[in-house]
């Protein structure tokens, strides 16, 4: 028991407590909006590396009120498959990761302010938003991660805003053009809560959840995971047939092959373990067409 217990040591501790898979989703956004933003003015780097840490850090706080109040709840142990386990595998002490998940916050909220005063300070309600949701997530005493709306609230507000965002400290403005090219990035944040969903639904509907994935069944859900990766594909391939943007962004049919292989092991497998990848995965999707887009939109622009 002791061996299963502290499995991880020193630094692997404290780094798999903000489940480093998950970052991919503030990463992803805030990249994508200033890359979009690159085509109308010159970039404030120093801006991009304020929201892009503050929202990786906003990200793994989320992470650790997860872990905090899903421990608090008894729905974690340390049989749990996917967790971050710091308390239940690690010995952490649950105090321990709430006090850090808000000194993340707090870091945030500081980078924040920075980030208000070279812009506007209207940010301050959207961002103290974004982070109470972030809180509500997990946390009170009705969180969202329990709900069919989970996949909504992650893809509206870690997907959607944080690339609206991301453009408009750059530009001082909101674009139709950075409104549309914000939805692929919506729908593949919410695919990581859908596959995290899937993966876990079994030990969610023995806790009481009420995910989506759980109320529409199993199959179901996979079918929605392909519906969010086919739509975002499609998406910008409409984009690009009128004309909205240059074909250089179907660059992003160049990451096809993840989502190909996420639906085939959710469809061959249902074990937590054996589907693990498949959800790591959709992380990976969700950086590597944001990167793609980013890229193809940054050549159309230059060429």
């Amino acid at each position: 028991m002791t061996t299963t217990l502290h499995a991880d040591s020193g630094w692997r501790v404290w780094w798999q407590l903000t489940r480093p898979h998950t970052l991919t989703a503030s990463f992803a956004p805030v990249f994508l909006g200033t890359m979009i933003a690159i085509r109308d003015t010159q970039i404030d780097w120093l801006l991009f590396a304020a929201m892009l840490v503050a929202s990786l850090l906003i990200q793994a706080a989320t992470n650790m009120f997860n872990e905090y109040y899903d421990f608090a709840r008894g729905l974690d142990n340390e049989k749990s498959v996917g967790i971050g386990g710091a308390i239940v595998r690690n010995g952490v002490k649950p105090k321990t990761v709430l006090a850090l998940a808000f000194i993340l916050y707090a870091i945030a909220g500081i980078l924040g302010i920075y980030i208000c005063m070279e812009t506007s300070w209207w940010l301050i309600a959207v961002g103290g938003i974004a982070m109470m949701v972030g809180y509500l997530y997990t946390g009170g005493p009705y969180p969202i991660a329990y709900t069919p709306f989970g996949e909504l609230f992650s893809g509206l507000f870690m997907g959607f805003l944080i690339v609206i965002i991301a453009f408009y400290i750059q530009t001082g403005t909101i674009t139709q053009d950075a409104i549309l090219l914000s939805v692929p990035s919506t729908l593949l944040v919410a695919a990581i809560m859908m596959s995290n969903n899937i993966r876990d639904i079994v030990g969610d509907a023995a806790s009481g959840r009420k995910t989506l994935a759980i109320l529409v069944g199993r199959p179901a859900a996979v079918n929605i995971l392909l519906a969010f990766f086919v739509l975002s594909y499609a998406w910008i391939a409409a984009m690009v047939l009128f004309g909205m943007i240059t074909p250089w962004a179907l660059l992003v049919f160049l990451s096809i092959i993840k989502p190909v292989k996420i639906i085939q092991i959710f469809k061959r497998f249902t074990e937590p373990l054996k589907v693990m990848p498949a959800m790591k995965d959709t992380g990976i999707t969700n950086t590597l067409f944001a990167f793609l887009l980013a890229i193809g939109l940054l050549l159309g622009h230059i060429l």
